[in-house]
């Protein structure tokens, strides 16, 4: 999309509707530019997709470095698409810019779901800032749904806020461990076990399989000592392997419970409602920034008004509060 054609929407909204991964692929980078023309025509068929959207089954997936999230993914993409699913898979990944993100260096782990005709994978666009990445990969999980696939896959690094942005707009956010890997729950951040919806080892086979139900029995205990995000849903904690296959039916009965429970007791539609909130607010906070760094005028005004802060001429309070009046 370098050169200057009109988008024809028109076009590519009956390609998505037909399916076609190709058009999908163009209109994901179509609502990646940066391009003004591109924004605009980005908004307008987000737009008129919407009716279609919502459908799919939403599920973020964080895990450290070496966990398997790739394997497991591909696995449990595979388990999906024999069931009869379409399966999408984005990257949150807030270090994009710099490393070229985690599902481009992982896609070669991901062999069966690459090749196969019913799932797309995408990595994050490179933008370097989480707000970014977070407000396309949510406009790119619309686009999927549009184009029929019912499952999508949200697949963080798993450091930092990265993990709050998937969990803000997905239905189902599972955290994967690892077993034995001494102390159990030293790899166990508070803040990460209080947004799961399930804890899942990995990596159950073989000799492991012992030390993976010790770690899962350390995890459900440390479950018990904190408040769970629903008091309709209490996160199981799960053994799976990624490299067999086992468990790997159970992970996702175990997300379908989740819905049916979310459901029956009306969480499910007030927290897509209030995601589409935290959405609204992500992308008015882009929008603002977007303006503080295009117009010449206002960017050449901050840039005094930072110099004035670093020299200690003025407090940080008052310039942000010349900086806000600007925008007015």
């Amino acid at each position: 999309m370098t050169d200057r054609k009109p988008v024809d929407i028109l076009a590519l909204i009956k390609d998505l509707r037909a399916g076609s991964r190709a058009a999908l692929a163009r209109a994901i980078t179509l609502i990646e530019s940066r391009r003004s023309d591109h924004q605009a025509a980005a908004r307008e068929l987000v737009q008129d997709l919407l009716p279609e959207t919502g459908k799919a089954v939403r599920v973020g997936i964080t895990g450290s470095p070496g966990v398997g999230k790739s394997t497991t993914i591909d696995a449990l993409g595979m388990f999906l698409i024999e069931a009869g699913h379409r399966v999408a898979v984005l990257a949150v990944d807030p270090s994009s810019a710099r490393t070229g993100g985690s599902i481009l260096g992982d896609k070669t782990r991901m062999a069966r779901l690459s090749a196969s005709d019913n799932a797309y994978i995408r990595p994050s666009p490179a933008s370097g800032t989480l707000g970014g990445v977070a407000a396309k990969t949510r406009e790119a999980m619309l686009l999927c749904e549009a184009a029929g696939f019912d499952v999508v896959l949200v697949e963080t690094v798993g450091i930092g806020q990265s993990e709050t942005a998937v969990c803000d707009m997905t239905d189902f956010f599972l955290a994967l461990m690892l077993p034995g890997a001494g102390d159990e729950l030293q790899g166990i951040k508070k803040g990460l076990v209080e947004l799961a919806d399930m804890i899942a080892i990995n990596k159950a086979d073989g000799d492991n399989i012992k030390r993976a139900n010790l770690a899962a029995a350390e995890y459900r205990g440390a479950l018990h000592i904190l408040s769970p995000r629903s008091e309709h849903w209490h996160p199981p904690v799960v053994t799976y392997s990624a490299q067999t296959g086992a468990g790997i039916g159970v992970l996702w009965q175990k997300i379908i419970d989740h819905r049916t429970a979310m459901n029956a007791s009306g969480e499910f539609a007030a927290r897509r409602r209030q995601q589409q909130i935290k959405w609204m607010w992500s992308m008015l906070e882009q929008r603002m920034m977007a303006r503080l760094r295009s117009d010449p005028a206002i960017r050449a005004r901050v840039k005094k008004i930072e110099a004035e802060v670093a020299d200690g001429r003025i407090t940080p309070a008052l310039a942000a509060e010349q900086i806000a009046d600007m925008l007015r």
